[in-house]
C-alpha cells in the first residue's frame, strides 16, 4: 500500500533589525541609552531662547521699519530681529533653568603655537545629550543661541578676593547634529550631538549675564569690559599727552620777516620813546611782523602768529589801534582763522586746523560739529534732533 504525504511550504518573512515604525525595540534600546546618561552623565543647566525682544515702533511717529518688523509680542525662537542684517542681538531667554544630562570629554586647554600668533586650540566643547529626555524637558530641540552652564566648572578660587560669587562657566550652541555614535542597531537615532562656544559678553547675552556697567551684576564679576575699558581710556589719556593735537607744532620756531630779496623787512618808525640798550639811543627801524611762516605745511595752522604775538580774537575786526603787522584771530570762522593787517586790509594767515585727535572736546570745524551734532530744534512744538540718520530721513515704504 502507497502512503502519500503532502507538505504546505510557509513563506518565513525576511530577517530586518530595521523597521518601518519604531516599536518596542526602539524603546528598549531608549530606556537602556537614556539610563547610561543618568548614571555616567552630568547635570548641565540649560537657558533656552525664546525669541528676540519686541522692538516697537521702530519710528517714533509711524510704522515700524520693514528690516526691523514689529511683531506685536509674537515672537518665538524662529523670529529674526533684524531682516536686514539677519541677527538676533536683543536675545530674550526663558527666566527658568532647565536641568539635563550630558557626556563630554574632558580635555585641557592649550595655546597653539604652530601658526601666527598664539590661539586657544581647545574653546569649543561637544556634548552629547539623550534626545528624547532633552525634548521632554526643554519642550523642543535644542538649537543654536541657548546657552549652556556647566556646574561642575564653576571656579571658587578667584585671584579677586573680592568676587563673592564662585565664577560660572558658560557655553553657547552653535550647531545640533545627531551623533553618529548615537544610532542604535535598529538604525534610529537617539543622541544629540552639540558644538559649544565659548560664551563672551555680548548684548545678545545680556539677558544672562546683565550689564557689565552696573555694579553687582555677572557680567561685573566675569566680564573683561571693564578693565579693558580702564587699559582703552589709560592709552587715550598717554596719546593725549604725547600728542595733544594732530599736525605739526611750529610754535618753537621764530620766524624772520624777510622782504622780496631775502633781506630782513625792517619798517621806519621814528620812535623817540623806544631806547637801544643803555647809551639811551632812540629807534628809528622796527623789526616788521612776518607775513607767512616757511615752516607751516599740512595740518600745520594752530591759529598762532609766526612771531608769537597776537593782538586780539574776536568776532569782527577791531577799527581802533590797528597797526601795519597786528595779527588777529577772527573766532567766528571754521575753523578759526588768522589774520595780518597790511596798511589797507586783513590778509589772511592761515585757518587753526589742528585739533585734537578724540571727541572728548568740542573741534571748531563745521565738519566735525556736523558729525558730532547733539543739538535739537523744536518744530510744532515737537523736538526733534538735528542729527538724523539716513533712515529715518528717507524712510522706505513697506511694499503692498
Amino acid at each position: 500500500m502507497a502512503i502519500t504525504f503532502s507538505i504546505n511550504m510557509v513563506s518565513m518573512p525576511r530577517l530586518s533589525i530595521y523597521k518601518p515604525e519604531k516599536g518596542n525595540d526602539y524603546k528598549f534600546l531608549d530606556r537602556n541609552i537614556n539610563e547610561m546618561f543618568q548614571v555616567g552623565g552630568v547635570d548641565i543647566f540649560y537657558h533656552k531662547y525664546i525669541g528676540p525682544y519686541d522692538q516697537g515702533a521702530t519710528n517714533k511717529d509711524g510704522p515700524a521699519s520693514p528690516t526691523l518688523p514689529n511683531y506685536e509680542g509674537a515672537t518665538n525662537e524662529t523670529t529674526i530681529q533684524d531682516l536686514l542684517f539677519l541677527e538676533n542681538r536683543d536675545r530674550k531667554y526663558d527666566p527658568d533653568v532647565y536641568i539635563i544630562r550630558g557626556i563630554y570629554n574632558v580635555q585641557d586647554t592649550d595655546f597653539n603655537l604652530s601658526q601666527f600668533g598664539m590661539f586657544l586650540q581647545n574653546d569649543t566643547l561637544f556634548l552629547t545629550v539623550h534626545l528624547n529626555d532633552t525634548i521632554e524637558r526643554l519642550g523642543r530641540k535644542p538649537m543654536s543661541g541657548d546657552v549652556i552652564e556647566f556646574p561642575n566648572l564653576k571656579d571658587e578660587y578667584s585671584l579677586d578676593a573680592s568676587i563673592p560669587i564662585a565664577l560660572k562657566s558658560f557655553y553657547v550652541v552653535e550647531d545640533v547634529n545627531r551623533a553618529a555614535e548615537g544610532f542604535s542597531p535598529t538604525y534610529w537615532p537617539h543622541l544629540y550631538r552639540l558644538k559649544l562656544k565659548t560664551l563672551v559678553d555680548s548684548q545678545e547675552f545680556r539677558d544672562i549675564l546683565g550689564d557689565a556697567t552696573k555694579a553687582g551684576t555677572l557680567a561685573s564679576y566675569m566680564s573683561t569690559y571693564n578693565k579693558e575699558k580702564q587699559i582703552n581710556d589709560a592709552i587715550v589719556n598717554q596719546a593725549q599727552i604725547d600728542d595733544p593735537k594732530s599736525g605739526y607744532n611750529y610754535k618753537e620756531f621764530y620766524v624772520t620777516p624777510v622782504d622780496a630779496r631775502g633781506n630782513v623787512r625792517l619798517n621806519s618808525v621814528n620812535d623817540t620813546v623806544d631806547t637801544v640798550s643803555n647809551n639811551e639811543e632812540t629807534v628809528n627801524n622796527r623789526l616788521d611782523s612776518p607775513i607767512s611762516n616757511p615752516y607751516a605745511g599740512y595740518m600745520g595752522g594752530d591759529g598762532f602768529p609766526p612771531n608769537g604775538y597776537l593782538a586780539g580774537a574776536d568776532n569782527k575786526f577791531p577799527t581802533t589801534n590797528v597797526k601795519t603787522g597786528d595779527y588777529f584771530l577772527r573766532v567766528d570762522y571754521l575753523p578759526n582763522r588768522l589774520f595780518r593787517y597790511d596798511g589797507n586790509r586783513w590778509v589772511k594767515i592761515q585757518d587753526a586746523v589742528r585739533m585734537t585727535t578724540t571727541n572728548d572736546d568740542t573741534r571748531n570745524t563745521f565738519k566735525t560739529s556736523f558729525i558730532n551734532n547733539s543739538g535739537t530744534t523744536v518744530i510744532n512744538g515737537l523736538t526733534v534732533e538735528q542729527r538724523q540718520s539716513l533712515s529715518d530721513a528717507l524712510k522706505p515704504l513697506a511694499d503692498n
